[in-house]
């Protein structure tokens, strides 16, 4: 297990290193693709060839590009992402904001998935050719072709117009009450969390069904074994790893998800940061959001892999 454990953990990280340093040195060369400038931003069209050349010195855009590169570079592994050209303001603590949002809102997405997409799918594939599995299949079916703008819309028309139960905007801090904070964040996630509950669920059941037909399990109904003791001694464990690695997959979706949800239920989190950078031209911002973003689904990969090596024989063994 352990040695399973350590032979994933170095194959993560062989494959972050080159992925990372690739997606940032793309992520730099932004600036020189897109032709924007501080200036531009700052200026508008009053911009002159003269005042565009003294503002990117000051920026010290004019010096050749590795060499801003390598700078910036070092400075993002002290973790320092530089300062917006809209406003100044420091990227890494606008970005620290916005993140604390979206992963809440993706966090409790994630954990309405996992639960209620493990719940369908293990339900289905022990009620199996049943009416009961024919049910959840087209359930799933039919919840995972709903885009989730539409699904909030409907949300706050039902749940927080018509109903009143919970707000239809803004966030409210966890440090101002945990239930508060959980209200403004339920509406989104459950927007969001339909995808992942739906595939899931029947990535979950197909394993489920696949790990039933084995060898193993037959053995292990011949010789008298309970069927909830097969359940979660075999068929679980070996069964649960596709929709494991759904998971892994599932989480820059509901990252890229937030941009549309957070704009839908007025949530300044990191979705909303990263579009409202873009329009503007803020370059540096948008840079910042990408190398985040690459590093937070490279870490939740690399949890997802961990969780997989511990819990499925298979993955152990390298499989």
């Amino acid at each position: 297990m352990i040695k399973g454990l350590l032979s994933g953990l170095v194959r993560t990280i062989a494959i972050f290193v080159p992925v990372f340093g690739v997606a940032t040195f793309v992520t730099f060369a932004l600036r020189a693709l897109s032709g924007l400038s501080p200036a531009h931003l700052q200026l508008g069209e009053s911009a002159t060839p003269e005042t565009i050349a003294q503002i990117e010195h000051e920026w010290g855009l004019d010096r050749p590009f590795l060499t801003q590169y390598f700078d910036w570079f070092g400075d993002l592994l002290d973790g320092d992402l530089g300062v917006s050209w809209f406003n100044g303001a420091d990227i890494s603590r606008l970005l620290l904001e916005g993140a604390v949002i979206s992963l809440s809102v993706a966090g409790l997405a994630l954990v309405i998935g996992v639960v209620f997409g493990f719940g369908f799918g293990v339900l289905a594939a022990v009620r199996r050719t049943t009416w009961v599995d024919r049910a959840i299949t087209g359930f799933m079916t039919f919840i995972s072709v709903m885009p989730s703008f539409v699904v909030g819309i409907a949300l706050v028309v039902v749940f927080a117009v018509a109903l009143g139960w919970f707000p239809s905007a803004g966030y409210v801090p966890a440090e101002r009450g945990w239930a508060v904070w959980l209200a403004h964040i339920t509406l989104p996630a459950i927007a969001l969390s339909f995808d992942t509950v739906s595939d899931v669920a029947r990535q979950l059941r197909a394993g489920l069904v696949a790990a039933y037909r084995e060898n193993y399990v037959t053995g292990a109904v011949v010789r008298g074994l309970s069927p909830r003791r097969i359940f979660f001694r075999h068929v679980l464990r070996n069964g649960m790893g596709p929709a494991l690695t759904v998971l892994g997959m599932k989480f820059p979706n509901l990252l890229g998800g937030a941009v549309v949800t957070e704009s839908i239920f007025g949530m300044p989190g990191f979705g909303q940061f990263a579009a409202d950078s873009a329009q503007r031209g803020d370059v540096p911002a948008v840079q910042g959001v990408l190398v985040v973003s690459v590093v937070l689904v490279v870490v939740f990969n690399l949890l997802v892999n961990v969780i997989l090596v511990r819990v499925t024989p298979a993955s152990a063994r390298g499989v």
